[in-house]
């Protein structure tokens, strides 16, 4: 991963560029979005399948 100086900005591939690592916000976001898809899918089920 070399960088290089030019005109005081560092100059990366565009391969280095999209190396970035998602953070915990990432993770969080992931595990709410499933929690409410499984809290969305039990109410519907709940009102419309309960016999």
């Amino acid at each position: 991963m070399a960088r290089t100086r030019e005109d005081r900005q560092i100059v990366e591939t565009a391969t280095e560029a999209r190396q970035g690592e998602p953070g915990p916000s990432v993770a969080a976001l992931l595990a709410i979005s499933t929690g409410l898809a499984i809290l969305i899918l039990a109410v519907i089920w709940f009102v419309f399948f309960r016999t």
